[in-house]
């Protein structure tokens, strides 16, 4: 018995420290990505650049982590992770360039920043501090995310604002949930990759963006 405690120990010392510093990698990488975006999109909003087909953007938002997972343990992973997030947030530009045109624009645009931020830190940092389980949302994330795509691209061609606004509002729930499922996963032992845990994030983080935008425009009248 006692044997077995000392043997175990050192074990779970390397995991929590593995978990350390799997976390402290994850949020440095991602922060340095958030930049990266920051810089693109600034760079295509001075250009004016003109908004990407949204079947390009859906391709490469999607393509673009299954080909980093292929990569996620060589340090190619990590430059594909600098090129997809610099792709993104070029895509990004225009997008928050239309936003900034309405009236309101700025106050639109600013307070769906803040509240992303706000969201995102706040319920990491609380599964981060709490360490509580939960990969009981890992399903409902899934089957939801699922869900949501295919009422995106539904509306794409009926153009029901209603629909719009409902399927925002329910992926800004999911994002919610998802962020709370994949920090529990890194702090529980379910992922072990920061990159894989930095793109999930970036994905969460610019998804949340997008909708909290178009439920801003509808309240805070910026379609006026």
């Amino acid at each position: 018995m006692f044997n077995q405690e000392v043997a175990t120990a050192p074990r779970s010392q390397e995991a929590v420290f593995a978990t350390n510093k799997l976390i402290r990698n994850t949020y440095t990488l991602l922060s340095m990505t958030l930049i990266v975006s920051a810089i693109t999109a600034g760079i295509a909003m001075l250009s004016n650049a003109a908004p990407v087909n949204f079947w390009i953007m859906l391709i490469v938002f999607i393509g673009g982590p299954f080909l980093i997972e292929k990569f996620k343990n060589s340090t190619a992973g990590v430059v594909l992770t600098f090129a997809f997030t610099g792709i993104m947030g070029y895509i990004l530009g225009p997008i928050l360039s239309m936003y900034l045109a309405l009236p309101n624009g700025s106050q639109i645009v600013t307070l769906a920043l803040g509240m992303t931020g706000v969201i995102f830190l706040g319920l990491s940092g609380y599964a981060l501090t709490t360490r509580k389980d939960f990969s009981f949302m890992g399903g409902f994330v899934m089957v939801g995310s699922l869900v949501a795509l295919v009422a995106i691209i539904a509306n794409i061609f009926l153009q029901i604002p209603a629909l719009s606004l409902a399927i925002s509002g329910a992926v800004v729930l999911l994002i919610s949930a998802g962020i709370l499922w994949k920090t529990s996963m890194m702090v529980n032992g379910g992922e072990t990759n920061y990159i894989s845990m930095t793109v999930a994030f970036y994905t969460d983080i610019y998804v949340l963006l997008l909708h909290l935008l178009n439920l801003l425009q509808f309240f805070m009248g910026g379609d006026d």
